[in-house]
């Protein structure tokens, strides 16, 4: 699999003071959720147009009760959904998609103003930024 890093440092440095207060509550319940899987992986530049759900997988127990902010940066780089998101546990979400080959996909996950994706305390999920590739459709056989 072809992955790429996502350089992140302005978004943390734009966190930082919001995640130094979180770091003042006691205990990792008192912690803000975080992204601990997606499928397709960030970063990852061979995603099979075919793929139908984006998977995001949070570190706690979510509300799960139409509660998620999937942000678009372009109309141009936000996958087509096909369905309303939905969790198919407290900590996984999926968002119905059809993608096309050959392109370059972005989507935060909570970000700014944006911030439906919220623990069991009411805490937001720390924004993150979704990025990847789909493989480019095979050649069509040369007709002799």
């Amino acid at each position: 699999m072809k992955r790429f890093v996502v350089g992140m440092s302005a978004a943390m440095a734009l966190l930082l003071p919001d995640l130094a207060s979180a770091g003042g509550r006691g205990g990792v319940k008192a912690q803000p959720p975080v992204v601990v899987k997606t499928v397709p992986q960030s970063g990852d530049l061979e995603v099979d147009p075919a793929l139908s759900e984006i998977q995001i997988t949070f570190s706690k127990d979510m509300k799960t009760e139409k509660s998620w902010s999937f942000v678009q940066v372009s109309k141009e780089s936000y996958p087509k959904t096909t369905g309303e998101p939905r969790y198919i546990d407290k900590r996984t979400v999926v968002l119905p998609v059809a993608l096309e080959p050959g392109r370059t996909y972005i989507i935060w996950l909570n970000q700014k103003k944006f911030s439906g994706f919220r623990d069991l305390e009411n805490y937001p999920a720390v924004p993150y930024l979704l990025v990847f590739e789909t493989r480019e459709a095979p050649a069509a056989p040369a007709t002799p």
